[in-house]
């Protein structure tokens, strides 16, 4: 009670200050960190996610003084991988405020995630004065060059005069079209530069969501009648797609046409995992065998084999819709591409199909076909899944947990055989309720989804809980933001699922002989980690308790008891077999190189 008043009083004397010290600035003017505020205020960010220090201390309390929320992180990497998150949850550019030099060129992966998962994000970094500037300036960096590469706008406010400009410039930027990332450079001398507030156009133009782009009325003709008279066509469902809030619209084609569809990883949900026409068990042989697929808001790349031989057929026909026409037949030729969003496009699309009487018979041979290698398949897993010998394997663990996760979870999840048997053990019914390593196959994003994740819940979608799935390697590279977690009372719950390593790791027998051979940074395997790392006592920390589970009855116990945990995260650390793997594969998972 003692440390709630201590806190209460606090919080109404940092208040109060900053709105007194507002009032002083509007006597003799205003400064760019209350500039900054107000114009990220106007044009309706809501989070910002950081770490401060010189010189943008006072710039997060001015955030703060207008009623954005400020979330403190441990490791820049996490604050921007959770500003992205935030972005693709709300659809509004969330913000990540870092300091100079280090502290920028810190988020730099995260931008490039940002830019290459298509996720609005707005970076903010301080920089040092412009007067020393060339002169050896603390943390002195070329910040406008070096974020340039991984943003589709960087720019440095010439006057606190020109912020409001600049910033609606850089949300737009990162809002429209495709999304992605955009920087603003704020030198300290921006930072604390007054100007006149009668003077600053704070009303700045605010353009809103951007209008959706509808297709080519010719273009879905030919794409009705192209798939009309496809023999195996196939739907491949992407993260645009859930991006672009589709699910209501391409779960009406989907039922009403029978065609079977594959989802990318962050496509779950957008038509439910659980609908009888998702083939996700028999991927391998949809992709190969279709002769039409129609590709709604996901790419070409490495994820879909770039949709080349051999994992596709040769004379497959590509409908593919996007919303950014650069993307088109940038790895195969497309039969139509059709510049569009994607929930018009398909809602014309069912329109031409329900005129053409058209739906798939389940009982041809294509949907035959289909359903025996999903059985096959599915067999294979309910073997594994159904296999509690210890130590455990991946898919008697991810059995576990699916049965005992509220169905409507937010599944975040990274790792190497983690994150890619999850895939197809955890399952997701409901659009933007998977969060992953993504495009750019990122490493440490988890955590710091996870944290962006549960702010959205709590905000939007109270009592939804969080499960972040980690692998032991994944864990480690934001593990620190467990403190972040408490400290905002997200009841995010860590699942380590620990084979001691990269991949595959060694049992404790083996790597205490490797490292009595010798030298253990030449005897031990790169891929081998710690063994039996007991990550649950990171909870003690903070004064409570983790999970230890190596059996699927201490799963079932550990998953129960932290859903009961409403108020902090929790901690299920478990150690499974070290070279336990996925299912063998017909084709390498990374289509080779040709050349």
């Amino acid at each position: 009670m003692l440390l709630g008043r201590v806190s209460q009083a606090f919080n109404s004397v940092f208040r109060r200050s900053i709105h007194q010290s507002r009032r002083l600035n509007q006597a003799m003017g205003i400064d760019g960190n209350n500039i900054l505020a107000e114009s990220l205020k106007k044009q309706g960010i809501e989070y910002v996610f950081g770490i401060v220090g010189i010189p943008v201390i006072e710039t997060s309390m001015a955030f703060q003084s207008v009623g954005i929320k400020y979330i403190g992180m441990r490791n820049e990497q996490a604050a921007c991988y959770a500003a992205q998150a935030i972005g693709y949850l709300t659809g509004k550019p969330g913000v990540c405020l870092a300091v100079s030099g280090p502290g920028l060129l810190h988020c730099i992966g995260g931008m490039a995630n940002a830019q290459v998962n298509c996720w609005p994000l707005l970076m903010l970094a301080g920089s040092c004065p412009e007067d020393h500037e060339g002169i050896g300036g603390f943390q002195e960096w070329l910040q406008v060059e070096s974020s340039r590469l991984y943003c589709k706008y960087a720019a440095r406010p010439p006057s606190p005069r020109l912020i409001p400009l600049h910033v609606e410039k850089a949300v737009r930027y990162a809002s429209a079209g495709r999304p992605g990332a955009a920087y603003l450079d704020l030198p300290a001398t921006l930072l604390t530069g007054e100007v006149d507030e009668d003077k600053v156009p704070l009303d700045f133009y605010n353009a809103g969501p951007p209008s959706l782009a509808y297709p080519n009325p010719a273009l879905v003709d030919r794409a009705a009648e192209l798939l009309a008279k496809a023999e195996r066509p196939l739907i491949i469902v992407g993260k645009g797609a859930a991006y672009g809030h589709a699910e209501d619209a391409i779960r009406k084609l989907v039922d009403n046409t029978r065609v079977p569809f594959l989802p990318t990883p962050m496509g779950k949900g957008v038509v439910p995992d659980s609908s009888e026409y998702c083939v996700s068990t028999a991927r391998t042989q949809a992709l190969l065998k279709a002769d039409v697929v129609v590709l709604l808001g996901a790419r070409l790349n490495w994820m879909l084999h770039f949709g080349q031989p051999p994992r596709f057929a040769p004379d497959v026909k590509i409908v593919q819709v996007d919303i950014s026409p650069e993307e088109f037949h940038n790895s195969v030729k497309s039969e139509v591409a059709v510049h569009s969003d994607i929930k018009p496009f398909v809602e014309a699309l069912t329109d031409r199909l329900a005129q053409k009487k058209f739906a798939v018979s389940t009982n041809n041979a294509w949907w035959k076909g289909l359903k025996e290698k999903q059985k096959k398949n599915t067999e294979f897993v309910e073997s594994q899944a159904n296999d509690t010998s210890l130590p455990l394997n991946y898919y008697a663990v991810f059995k576990t947990v699916q049965a005992n996760i509220p169905a409507d979870s937010i599944i975040v999840s990274e790792g190497a055989n983690t994150m890619d048997i999850g895939r197809g053990m955890l399952s997701n019914n409901l659009p933007r309720h998977r969060l992953d390593a993504g495009t750019f196959g990122t490493m440490g994003v988890g955590p710091g989804f996870a944290v962006a994740a549960a702010l959205w819940c709590r905000d939007h979608a109270p009592g939804k809980r969080v499960i972040c799935v980690e692998g032991d390697s994944a864990f480690g590279f934001s593990g620190m933001e467990i403190e972040t977690m408490f400290r905002y009372n997200l009841p995010v719950i860590i699942i380590i699922v620990n084979n001691n390593g990269i991949y595959n790791g060694l049992d404790a027998e083996t790597m205490a002989s490797l490292r009595e051979a010798g030298d253990p940074a030449t005897c031990s395997p790169p891929t081998s980690l710690s063994t039996e790392v007991r990550y649950e006592k990171m909870m003690e920390l903070f004064g409570a308790s983790g999970h230890l589970c190596r059996t699927v009855d201490e799963i079932q116990a550990a998953v129960k008891a932290s859903l009961a945990v409403t108020d902090r995260p929790s901690i299920i650390n478990i150690l499974i077999s070290p070279q336990a793997n996925r299912k063998p594969q017909t084709f390498n998972w990374l289509t080779e190189s040709k050349l």
